[in-house]
């Protein structure tokens, strides 16, 4: 099993339970300014990081090492870390997950090189082969899509680069072509999203869904999850709509305007993501509905999607927490060091409903 966070279970390993909190609570990461916020006003990082789950280890899970990997001892403070970002920092989450990373790698006093693709994934190979180019040692990578990075692996493993991916996969091999994947559970994330969709419902009705952008593990996994619940527990929840949204507010918007016309008695909308459920949210309110009207389920955890849903046009939404800078910086440095890492990290989410929406927004990124 991987590395997995949990706070109802104890940790395998006291002494490293208890590095890894003072690890987190140091750590300045999850200050995230949301877009609509007028204010300016930043997430308070002490209350971000009362939040940021540990990771335990597991027992039994498969691991990476450098002699296996055929990497070569660094010293981390002394190295050149490169941080490639794939999305445009329009949308909380990479916003949340930018400033982690670069948090954490002051924190240690670590050399940091960071580039953002701007939703290109041309661009995308060509900022981490500069990256390389530039000198650095060690590699984070928040991939755009899961397939085409052999020219990087290839560049990276004639460099004897290691490579971290955080947030989406890259579809290669594990401790031969990158070294560990740290990410949330996505399956489990649609999982969970359609019981609150069901919950929200009460398991009847049509459901649109809108995608997530083609071409990575997240919006393939979340659409499964999603799926199978449905299918295993609410049967009469119809999907009668599925278009993509490119995980972007404004086409989450677009989509929903079209979903609106052609499915006038839609009765709930599954978002694979905040920005999207937004969007949403911003069609509905043009086609004169009301909070509830049509039962929306996003995943993220932005603060806005979470004043959603203390507004009530937002049904539930489920955590992806993206403070990933201190697991990221925690591998690098034990695996550098020459100890063993797990190959796959998942962190484990929370979730906002009417319930807690309100007292916990604090939480919210």
């Amino acid at each position: 099993m991987p590395y997995r966070t949990n706070q109802r279970h104890p940790f395998a390993n006291r002494s490293a339970a208890v590095g890894l909190a003072a690890l987190m609570a140091l750590t300045a990461a999850g200050c995230a300014k949301s877009e609509d916020d007028a204010s300016g006003r930043a997430e308070s990082s002490a209350t971000a990081q009362a939040e940021q789950k540990v990771a335990s280890p597991s027992p039994g899970g498969k691991s990476c090492t450098l002699k296996a990997y055929g990497g070569r001892k660094i010293d981390l403070e002394n190295a050149t870390v490169g941080f490639s970002q794939s999305e445009k920092e329009a949308n909380p989450f990479r916003i949340a997950e930018t400033q982690s990373i670069k948090a954490e790698a002051e924190r240690r006093g670590v050399k940091l090189l960071t580039a953002n693709a701007q939703s290109q994934f041309s661009k995308q190979i060509s900022d981490v082969q500069d990256l390389l180019a530039k000198g650095a040692d060690l590699l984070v990578i928040a991939p755009l899509n899961s397939d085409g990075w052999e020219p990087v692996l290839r560049a990276a493993a004639a460099k004897k680069v290691p490579i971290v991916t955080i947030d989406r996969k890259i579809n290669a091999a594990p401790c031969k072509d990158y070294v560990s994947f740290i990410a949330s559970d996505f399956v489990e994330q649609g999982r969970r999203a359609a019981d609150q969709m069901i919950e929200a419902t009460g398991g009847k009705g049509k459901v649109a869904i809108l995608l997530g952008s083609a071409g990575n593990n997240v919006t393939t996994e979340r659409t499964k999850g999603f799926k199978d619940r449905i299918a295993e527990k609410a049967p009469g929840l119809e999907i009668v709509f599925e278009q993509t949204g490119d995980f972007v507010r404004e086409k989450g918007q677009q989509v929903t305007e079209q979903l609106i016309q052609s499915q006038p008695d839609i009765t709930g909308i599954y978002a694979e993501n905040d920005e999207m459920g937004l969007g949403a949210v911003g069609a509905l309110k043009s086609a004169g509905k009301k909070p509830g009207d049509v039962k929306i389920v996003t995943i993220d955890g932005t603060r806005n999607a979470v004043q959603g849903v203390v507004d009530g046009w937002i049904q539930g939404v489920i955590e992806s927490n993206p403070r990933f800078g201190p697991l990221a910086f925690k591998t690098l440095d034990d695996f550098t060091r020459g100890e063993e890492v797990p190959q796959n990290v998942i962190i484990q989410d929370g979730a906002y409903d009417a319930d807690n929406a309100r007292q916990d927004i604090g939480k919210a990124y």
